[in-house]
């Protein structure tokens, strides 16, 4: 848990990755374009003493992610995202199976997401449910700009997506979410765009549509979609690093997401490994919004807002007790390696993060 100035807050990380991009898995190349690209991100918003080397980033392993992302207790869980992207990928960049095996040895701390295409018809249903009776998936991470033989992208307002989300019904798997952000090299940008989660949304209100990276740069757009959408929400994953290098500007995205969707539909995110949970929790907690965003939105990022958004919220779409995890997490076998027993206890101040 993070200590804010004596508060303590759970953090549920919304958006990681454990992914594979070493040369010999690399069969296009547009998969070097790809993780070039997020090394460009990630050495945009990093602080410089917390880069990394391309080497490291290429693929970082379990170990490092493990330590990474609990072990100064930056966040206390994690929500795996899948990017299969098996065009550019020999054995996929980052899938379901290959993120399973961590999140089975640590399932008290990781929670698992599956994927669909609807381009795969028939046999892509039977993935979605064998994933499903596999795994226990709640929810799924969809690309809509991958790449596939001829065709470079899909719309979630398609007939074939539809025919994926109401499997996605039928199964349980009630939290969609949307890649809806900036494009990554050489995917197309249109591809991604937020339009198609509005018919969406109307057409399946018992499912929870989460827009990661809300829409940007189309956050107008999104905010529009959003407000009249209840069932759609807002991860912070790209958003988030603005708080490090550009703190005006993460305050208006915030103030606009505050304003159009309110403290309960918005997700903490680090993205990582573009980012790093071990500095970015702690930026994003101690940003501050300008005077002139709390004048004009009349909104405030607050401890209750900011104890919803970091970890609330995600907990509430994924039946997550939090309460009921710091108690497990007092002698999981995570706090006893890392000695973080201490941070759990019901009588001890939250871990601040250094």
């Amino acid at each position: 848990m993070y200590d804010h100035n004596g508060e303590e807050i759970f953090v549920i990380d919304g958006h990681v990755h454990l992914w594979d991009a070493t040369e010999g898995n690399i069969t296009h190349e547009g998969g070097e374009e790809f993780i070039q690209c997020f090394y460009d991100y990630h050495t945009t918003f990093t602080p410089e003493e917390r880069q990394w080397s391309i080497e490291e980033y290429r693929k970082y392993g379990a170990e490092r992610m493990v330590e990474d992302l609990f072990a100064n207790a930056a966040a206390d869980m994690a929500i795996f995202q899948p990017t299969y992207l098996t065009e550019f990928y020999e054995d996929g960049f980052n899938t379901t199976q290959q993120n399973a095996a961590l999140a089975t040895e640590y399932p008290e701390r990781f929670v698992l997401n599956g994927t669909f295409d609807p381009r795969d018809g028939e046999e892509g249903l039977e993935y979605l449910e064998e994933l499903h009776d596999t795994y226990g998936i709640q929810g799924v991470k969809l690309y809509t700009a991958e790449w596939r033989d001829e065709s470079k992208g899909w719309r979630l307002d398609d007939e074939d997506a539809f025919e994926f989300l109401e499997k996605c019904e039928e199964l349980g798997i009630k939290n969609i979410h949307a890649h809806k952000g900036p494009t990554i090299r050489p995917l197309n940008r249109d591809a991604f765009d937020v339009a198609d989660v509005d018919d969406a949304a109307s057409s399946f209100p018992d499912l929870n549509f989460v827009v990661e990276h809300v829409g940007l740069p189309r956050l107008d757009d999104f905010c529009w979609i959003a407000a009249q959408e209840p069932n759609v929400y807002g991860g912070l994953a790209v958003a988030a690093p603005f708080a490090q290098n550009r703190p005006a500007k993460f305050s208006e995205i915030l103030s606009e997401l505050l304003w159009w969707l309110g403290e309960d539909r918005i997700l903490f995110g680090s993205d990582y490994a573009i980012w790093n949970p071990d500095w970015l929790v702690e930026e994003v907690l101690e940003a501050e919004l300008t005077q002139e965003d709390r004048m004009e939105y009349g909104v405030e990022w607050d401890l209750e807002t900011k104890r919803k958004v970091m970890g609330e919220n995600a907990a509430e779409l994924y039946d997550i007790d939090i309460e009921a995890k710091k108690e497990q997490f007092r002698e999981d076998e995570i706090s006893e390696r890392f000695g973080l027993e201490d941070h759990y206890a019901s009588d001890a101040p939250a871990a601040a993060d250094d």
